[in-house]
């Protein structure tokens, strides 16, 4: 382990002052990879949800089996990745970085792919399970090998901020994937499974080319840079000393809860559980929301009609066929109309992650820094999934990036809406990316930040979609996304508040990140 003339490990990311490596760069480029699919991976689900739901198990939205499936589908995967993503941070701290970075990103990758050949919902359900696992190592791995990589105080907080916005483009691309799938799905090769995995079931010849399966498969793309890069990635220079020395003291979950970590530890679960909270209790309910939006259900109708009309000319004259296909054409109306508000939202996140990047490397104080997002977050939700999903939603242009594959960007009263929600919750993300590494002790790094993000984050903050849809079943409103809204309104505005009261008791990092 090369040292400076002070005895500290030198960092294989810097040379000079504020100048990256080649090496430095790889760990950037992998890093961002490794973010972008994270969030890739995590919204799928919401697109993909309600034709998977209506395919492999026959429920229509809104009914009872409907609303406890998205509940599972959405809380046991978080369930399992909070609980795998704790031993992953432990694991993070004992093996290494960069080992266990590289296998999160591998067992994510290969099982998003594999969701794609799901023949039931057990079976989508276990893979989604494995998905959730790769993601929470993936996000304690990256960010404590990130911070030790990177010495330079200022450097090191940019490099955190920025590799993380790369997680909103993440959310961008996985709604482009799911756009093309849609548009294109049916030129894309038949989806079925080999004859020595029969006894998983088949795949019905009418739904190999759904779009929800060739959007899962994607997930498979960040394994494929990571073969190529893997050789050249350093280990966390801190730890590798530390361990060289034999001055690496042994994790401990125990040791989270010593007086001196104590209230870090609990703060930050509980801050990051209300962050994740907004984002999966609200936020990622708007696919089953935007089917309820007037003009979204008028194209809908419209598009039914047009393909009626098509069959009809073909000399399709059975009646149910026809409705049959009007319902087809309408769903993917609402789908694709779902997907371009995804994109909308995810590039208020990217705004917002890129902001934060911005405010991290300022001499503000952390707990400001949070506040300056909870604060509007607290307005903007009720605001958004209250009353802009029941005012008439207003068109104010549209955006076509069919250059980009992004289709169009619509501009309307509700979309605006998700913008500015997704900018001052997904910021908070990568707050907390940069805040953790500060609080937590080299030797406990993995697991401390694994307990905030994890148990916190993935186990207690991702169980408010379970809370969203039971609450929505028991919403009084006939349509269903009505129901969606205003659950969605209440879990969101109450974490908000929870979540702003909780910043308060956050204590301010210590400045030395290698101790």
């Amino acid at each position: 382990m090369a040292r400076s003339s002070q005895g500290s490990p030198v960092s294989p990311g810097m040379t000079g002052v504020g100048r990256l490596t080649f090496t430095g760069w790889l760990v950037c480029a992998i890093a961002a990879i490794g973010f972008a699919f994270d969030i890739y991976e995590l919204l799928m689900l919401p697109l993909i949800a309600r034709p998977a739901l209506l395919e492999l198990g026959g429920f229509q939205p809104g009914s009872p089996g409907f609303l406890r499936w998205v509940g599972i589908l959405f809380y046991v995967p978080a369930l399992c990745g909070g609980l795998f993503g704790l031993l992953g941070g432990y694991l993070t701290d004992r093996l290494g970085r960069r080992r266990v970075l590289t296998w999160s990103i591998l067992i994510y990758a290969f099982a998003a792919f594999f969701a794609g050949f799901s023949t039931s919902l057990w079976m989508l359900l276990v893979c989604r399970c494995f998905v959730f696992v790769g993601v929470c190592v993936e996000f304690v791995a990256a960010v404590a090998w990130l911070a030790e990589l990177f010495p330079d105080p200022k450097q090191r907080e940019r490099v955190l901020g920025y590799t993380q916005a790369f997680s909103s483009i993440g959310g961008l691309m996985v709604a482009v994937a799911n756009g093309i799938a849609i548009q294109y799905g049916a030129g894309f090769p038949a989806i079925q499974l080999p004859a020595w995995l029969s006894w998983l079931g088949t795949i019905d010849p009418a739904h190999q080319h759904e779009a929800w399966r060739y959007t899962l498969m994607s997930g498979l793309l960040p394994a494929l840079p990571l073969i190529l890069i893997r050789p050249f990635l350093p280990e966390s220079p801190v730890w590798a000393a530390k361990r060289a020395a034999g001055t690496l003291k042994r994790p401990s979950i125990a040791a989270l809860f010593a007086p001196d970590l104590r209230r870090t530890t609990l703060t930050t679960a509980i801050g990051f559980a209300c962050t994740l909270g907004i984002a999966f209790g609200a936020i990622q309910q708007m696919p089953q929301m935007v089917p309820g939006l007037a003009e979204v259900k008028e194209a809908a109708t419209m598009a039914g009609d047009q393909a009626a009309a098509a069959a009809r000319e073909k000399g399709e004259n059975d009646p149910q066929k026809l409705a049959a296909v009007a319902r087809a054409a309408g769903a993917r109306s609402s789908q694709t109309t779902a997907a371009e508000y995804t994109k909308v939202q995810e590039l208020g996140g990217l705004v917002g992650r890129c902001l934060m990047a911005v405010v991290l490397a300022a001499g503000i104080a952390w707990g400001w820094k949070l506040r300056m997002l909870q604060l509007p977050g607290l307005l903007l939700v009720p605001l958004v999934f209250w009353f802009f999903v029941r005012w008439p939603n207003t068109t104010f242009f549209e955006i076509p990036l069919e250059w980009a594959y992004l289709g169009r960007l619509p501009v309307t009263t509700m979309s605006v809406g998700m913008f500015l929600v997704g900018l001052v919750t997904v910021g908070q993300l990568s707050f907390w990316g940069n805040y953790l590494p500060h609080v937590f002790p080299v030797h406990l790094r993995g697991t401390g930040e694994s307990f905030a993000a994890n148990i916190g984050g993935r186990m207690i903050g991702t169980s408010a979609a379970a809370v969203t849809s039971l609450i929505a079943g028991f919403m009084p409103y006939e349509s269903a996304p009505l129901k969606f809204s205003t659950a969605a309104a209440i879990v969101g505005t109450t974490i908000c508040l929870i979540g702003l009261l909780a910043g308060f008791f956050l204590p301010e990092p210590r400045s030395d990140i290698d101790s």
